[in-house]
């Protein structure tokens, strides 16, 4: 079953949850044009905030939108964001980085749809065993934390070994990328960085700008802030920064009794790094970005993105 089908929407679209950007500003413009959109529930301090953003939105639209939830030990509100968004009732969560179990067994009595990032066959086979209602496909074209295979491969390896809808992620700017996503048996997309530079997003002028003036070929891979590979813009600062880990980084990555702490002190540190790029003019600029940046030519209003994409998505396949 395609997304559009499953959420009773327009188009087979979800506009990413993307870290630091996305904003209830972006998600109302999406939700008011067809397609559904997500949001990091880290992009809320606190459980008062997460929790009115969600009554904004619900008070705009009855249009489903989901809230992307990092599972794993390096986020310390989990626990209570997964309860939040449980008694909340939102339409769909995207987990991350880790086992979604938990959320799956708190969220299918509820009916709240369960979306599970991966990036190989493996782990979509356990979250398929787990339950989830649909696989996230996460290739190398994604931005922000990147597969390592192709949209082609990755799709077609899990269509032809998961039951679940499979939802590819990277690499979709025009319509027709949509189309040929679909071609290849995909349930949909989720859709970030052509949606960076919108009119609504709060991000600072400088990293919207750098949207405009980079290109794919400035788009490079980084151990150094999360951990785990994140695509970024290759900024001078980037570059005096380097992008792999160093040898203290690594050690504290792969010890089984440290990593646990690493993580989250790693995550912790990239994530206030790349918080501090993102909101304010500095030299020492962070932005992620993946290779779609290529097609980014104009700060417009996420409407004009959308109406875009869906436009050229119905051309493409008449």
């Amino acid at each position: 079953m395609t997304i559009d089908k499953m959420l009773g929407i327009d188009y087979p679209i979800i506009v990413a949850p993307m870290f630091l950007i996305s904003n209830t500003k972006m998600i109302k413009a999406a939700l008011a044009n067809g397609v559904t959109a997500a949001f990091p529930a880290l992009n809320y301090r606190t459980d008062a905030e997460l929790r009115a953003a969600i009554a904004e939105i619900k008070a705009f639209t009855s249009k489903p939108f989901g809230v992307n939830l990092i599972v794993n030990k390096s986020n310390p509100k989990y626990k209570s964001q997964l309860a939040t968004l449980v008694e909340l009732n939102v339409d769909y969560i995207i987990t991350s980085l880790g086992n979604p179990g938990e959320v799956i067994a708190q969220c299918k009595p509820r009916g709240i749809k369960v979306f599970c990032d991966v990036v190989d066959l493996a782990y979509a086979k356990k979250v398929e065993a787990l339950g989830a209602d649909a696989v996230i496909a996460v290739n190398n074209r994604a931005g922000g934390h990147a597969g390592h295979l192709s949209p082609r491969e990755l799709i077609t390896l899990l269509k032809e070994n998961c039951s679940i809808p499979v939802i590819s992620a990277g690499g979709i700017a025009h319509g027709a990328d949509l189309k040929h996503a679909m071609d290849l048996g995909a349930a949909g997309a989720s859709v970030g960085t052509i949606f960076i530079a919108c009119t609504e997003s709060d991000i600072s002028p400088e990293y919207k700008q750098a949207m405009i003036d980079y290109g794919e070929k400035d788009i490079v891979m980084t151990t150094k802030l999360s951990g785990s590979a994140l695509t970024v813009i290759n900024t001078p600062y980037v570059q005096q920064l380097g992008t792999k880990a160093n040898w203290l980084e690594w050690i504290l990555n792969n010890n089984k009794t440290l990593k646990k702490y690493a993580k989250m002190l790693i995550a912790f540190r990239g994530m206030k790094q790349v918080e501090k790029a993102a909101f304010g003019a500095t030299y020492k600029t962070v932005w992620c970005a993946g290779p779609s940046i290529e097609h980014v030519k104009s700060i417009r209003p996420m409407a004009d993105i959308v109406k875009t994409l869906t436009s050229e998505y119905d051309a493409a396949k008449s």
